[in-house]
Order: C-alpha cells, then structure tokens, then sequence
C-alpha cells in the first residue's frame, strides 16, 4: 500500500482514499485555519512501534488550544484512532498525518461558526531529503525568506498557515538548485529549515537556536538534545549567527520527517570535510536503534501498534 491508497480515518469512521473530501468552502481552504503533526512508524524486530505518539498528540492538541480548535474526539481516543488507522491499512511502517481543520459552515475570517474536523492519514515515506541524504549530506543554501516575528504567527504551534512560509522557503532553494533552505529569524540569527530544526557543531559542543528564536518545539530536536546527553556531548540553546554555519565543523537537520540529515554544504560553503561528521554520526547512529528496536527503550518513546484493545468508538469502514 503507497501513498494515495487505503484508508482514511475521517470524523470517526473509515473512508476509502479517494472518498476523504472537504467542502471547497471550508473554512481552512480560504484562511488556512487547521492544525496537523508529522509521526513516524518503524518496523522492529518486536513489531510495528510509533515514535514519540503522546509527545506529538501533546504538540497536537496544544496546537489546537493555541489556535481556539478544541477536537470532538479527546486524546486517548485519537491516541487509539491512530494506531488503529496505521492497523486498518496493514502497514509495518509508515508516515502519519493527524490533522485537525476547520470545515464548512460560513466564509469570513471569523472562524467560530466552523465545525473542528479531523482526519488521520498513513502512507509509506522513505527518507525525506532523498535516500543518500542520511549517510551523504545534503546541499542548502540559506533563504532569503525569513521565519515570522513571534507576534505575527505562533511558531509553537504547528499550522497549517505557517507553513506558507515553509512553501516560499523550500520552493526557492528547490529553484536554485538546493536540496533544502535554512531560514533568518527576524533578528537575522538562524531560526530552521522549512520544515526541520538544525543544529550546529564547532569543537564538540552542539549548539542550537533557542525556544524564542521562531523555531518550531520538535519532537526530534527534544530527542537530539536527549540523545547528546546520554552519549556525554555538550548541548547548549542558543542564539546561532549565520556566520556560525560556515565555519562549523558539522551541521544536521532533524525532523520527523528528515530524521537526522547532515549537511556537506551551506551556500557553496563546505562544511567541515563535506561529510557526515563524527558527532552527527554517533548520534544519527543512536537514534537508528532506539528506533529500530536494536537497544532498549529507555526513555519509553516506542508505542506498540499491534495489542488487545477494544476498537475505537464509532471506527466503522465503508
């Protein structure tokens, strides 16, 4: 099963692919007015596992709150719509697309009047930034669209607004030849990618734009900076220069999507050896078998998909 196929879990019941539509004048197709997640599945040894579920339905129904969309459906019952949807399509691993949006009811920017819809796609995807991007690196340049001011736009909420600014971002570094973008925040200091965190590497010590710098709160940032206390490498939350980035010695992105990419070059600058670096590789190595199930799961960031459990309310197939 690909993308394109299978089944949607919609409002509460399963619909096929090609049935899960929208009224053209809801609300998010004029104002953009939805809020949505990345998740991940992985094959394991011990079964299917979704990676960090409740910290993204946490970043999901904050989202929500932020933006005044409070779901039907409370989170342990979207927690099991979920895993149901990822059973319902037979997948061993996949990408999952929660989304929350506001549907059809009146036009206008004033969206109160609107239901709060929802809907969980699953489809297989590979890596995000090509299959060499994980072990080669990837080529980027940095945009010359910046991320919004704090006051503009909410950068902890992930919505489907912001990423307007993403589509600018990954559009002109597509058209220019790059791989990917690294956005300016308003101050000039670097903020993200269009769709993933970044973190810098100079003489062992990781560094990373902080909360406040219009990032987006990542689950797989939340990870790294994890991961680099187990391994013992210094992590710090800072303000990051543009400049930093060429004279680094390494740089990755992170994403759920991305997971963990290096990068070989930023604006035809070579970074460090133009390769995965020592420190990129030890912790792009540590998140691989925590996700594939090849050492324990210490943090309890794995979910099984596959257990006894009563199906979910109202989960009919048609």
């Amino acid at each position: 099963m690909s993308f394109g196929s299978g089944k949607i879990w919609m409002n509460g019941r399963f619909v096929d692919w090609a049935d899960a539509r929208i009224h053209i004048g809801a609300h998010v197709v004029h104002y953009g007015s939805g809020v949505f997640e990345g998740i991940r599945c992985y094959d394991t040894p011990a079964g299917s596992v979704v990676f960090r579920l409740d910290a993204h339905l946490r970043r999901f129904y904050d989202s929500a709150k932020v933006y005044r969309m409070p779901p039907e459906i409370d989170r342990p019952a979207f927690r099991e719509a979920v895993l149901e949807t990822i059973r319902v399509n037979g997948y061993a691993a996949c990408y999952i697309r929660p989304l929350l949006y506001r549907g059809y009811n009146s036009l206008g920017v004033n969206p109160f009047n609107c239901p709060v819809e929802a809907a969980i796609l699953t489809w297989e995807w590979g890596a995000y930034l090509g299959e060499d991007a994980l072990e080669k690196g990837v080529d980027v340049q940095v945009s010359s669209w910046a991320r919004p001011a704090p006051n503009t736009f909410p950068a902890m909420a992930k919505s489907t607004a912001n990423y307007a600014n993403s589509q600018l971002i990954k559009m002109e570094a597509t058209l220019n030849g790059y791989d990917e973008a690294i956005a300016l925040d308003p101050s000039g200091l670097v903020s993200e990618g269009s769709g993933q965190n970044i973190f810098v590497i100079r003489d062992g010590v990781i560094f990373t734009p902080p909360m406040g710098g219009s990032v987006l709160p990542g689950i797989t940032r939340d990870v790294i900076i994890t991961l680099a206390r187990d391994l013992g490498t210094p992590l710090v939350e800072q303000p990051v220069p543009r400049e930093m980035l060429y004279i680094a010695d390494e740089v990755f992105f992170t994403g759920t999507a991305a997971e963990i990419s290096p990068i070989r070059s930023i604006d035809k600058i070579t970074i460090g050896d133009g390769a995965r670096g020592p420190v990129t590789a030890a912790i792009q190595r540590r998140f691989f078998d925590v996700v594939n199930g090849r050492v324990s799961d210490s943090h309890d960031w794995l979910t099984p998909v596959h257990h006894v459990a009563e199906p979910v309310a109202a989960a009919e197939t048609s």
